[in-house]
């Protein structure tokens, strides 16, 4: 007889912890769209003027909640809205000093009566802060204290003794990201804003721009219009791009590519070193700015069948050369 255990035959299935977290995210979009709506509104409103200001917002709460305080604070901040994480317990050893009058202050507590976080109630009257009280009970200490309620309940936590934090810690991430990217929608958060903000990883790989990759200075390939042919092939050769840029004066001219000689060759033979540059360039190549997107210029190297785009700034004056291959080791798609 095999002595391995065996779950209960009603014992429930993973399947179905996150079903009733689901389940308690639905109501939580419903509120929302109903009896949660104005004050969700009011408190965009007033993070709105702190982002517009520049004022701090505070983002608070201990155990379970406070480590959703975290994520919802580094939330905030990726997205443009200058925000902080105060853990509730340190508040009170010396931690106050982040706190700044008229600030925003979101605090996170299920029950509204953690202690750590009443005992900071009387400080952030003193110093005029709008409170937001995240919470699951409205009659609470906390909810009653704070200037914004955001109902935070859930019928049923996912945990079978119904005592873990599980559904409803997944309720208050989530209205805090519905919180964070409301901001930023009305904000006018762009990719470039967002890119500025995240250099590394993969996702500032996919949110490079082009001045960070481009060729410039020596490794820039560049001939005037009267370069004879046979320097404009050692150029193009020495720099190794398969193309040069054709300048007047530091502005753009024209451009040259491999394809280009291939086609004077055919045509001219023999002939085809007599010519100069300006007799044979291209005289509109495509360009692109620094501050575009590397995955904007790899997207227009597809949709053109290019492998090189010259970097122009104002007036056409040429900043450099972006190659196919230097967005191909980004791993943009």
């Amino acid at each position: 007889m095999s002595s391995k255990a065996t779950a209960p035959s009603d014992s429930p299935r993973p399947s179905e912890f996150v079903r009733i977290e689901a389940a308690a995210l639905n109501e939580l979009a419903h509120r929302l769209d109903t009896t949660l709506l104005a004050p969700f509104t009011e408190a965009i409103n007033h993070l709105l003027q702190a982002a517009t200001n520049q004022s701090r917002v505070i983002v608070t709460g201990i155990g379970k909640s406070g480590i959703i305080a975290r994520k919802i604070a580094a939330t905030l901040r990726s997205t443009g809205t200058p925000a902080h994480f105060l853990h509730a317990a340190e508040a009170i050893h010396g931690d106050l000093g982040m706190l700044t009058s008229g600030g925003v202050v979101l605090a996170l507590s299920y029950s509204g009566e953690t202690e750590e976080l009443l005992r900071l109630l009387p400080t952030l009257k003193r110093l005029n802060t709008t409170l937001v009280a995240i919470s699951g009970c409205g009659t609470s200490t906390l909810a009653q204290a704070s200037n914004i309620f955001l109902d935070a309940s859930v019928s049923v936590e996912a945990c079978t003794l119904n005592l873990a934090p599980t559904a409803s810690t997944t309720v208050m991430l989530a209205l805090g990201d519905a919180l964070a990217l409301e901001v930023s929608r009305l904000r006018q958060w762009k990719v470039e804003d967002f890119a500025d903000l995240h250099p590394g990883g993969r996702i500032g790989r996919r949110l490079a721009r082009v001045r960070e990759l481009m060729h410039t200075g020596d490794a820039l390939p560049q001939v005037s219009e009267s370069t004879p042919m046979p320097q404009v092939i050692y150029e193009m050769s020495r720099k190794k791009l398969g193309m040069t840029t054709v300048l007047k004066d530091g502005h753009l001219a024209g451009m040259i590519s491999d394809g280009d000689l291939r086609r004077l060759l055919e045509r001219d033979g023999s002939h085809a070193l007599e010519h100069t540059a300006a007799e044979i360039m291209n005289s509109h190549p495509h360009t692109i700015e620094g501050s575009a997107l590397a995955s904007s210029a790899l997207a227009l190297m597809e949709d053109k069948k290019i492998t090189s785009l010259i970097v122009v700034g104002p007036g056409s004056q040429v900043e450099g050369v972006v190659h196919l291959h230097d967005l191909w080791t980004l791993q943009l798609t």
